[in-house]
């Protein structure tokens, strides 16, 4: 079986647009004020590009620790 790759699929922005898009709609069906509706939204954007940039950061940091290593090692 293969195993999720957690770090990838949350740092997916299609993920966190389809979970703005929810939200907003279950705001709306639940009868909140568009200031409201709009801050939520505006949040769930806004964390989804600090997790992106976060993760894609330590994939770029761990791939360059990674290649500096095998280049120490073949000396």
């Amino acid at each position: 079986m293969n195993k999720i790759d957690w770090k990838h699929k949350l740092s997916s922005r299609k993920l966190w647009a389809a979970v703005a898009g929810i939200v907003t709609g279950l705001a709306m069906v639940f009868g909140l004020d568009e200031n409201t509706i709009s801050s939520v939204a505006g949040a769930v954007v806004s964390v989804a590009s600090v997790v992106a940039y976060i993760v894609t950061e330590g994939k770029v940091d761990a791939q360059s620790v990674k290649t500096t290593a095998e280049e120490k090692n073949r000396k």
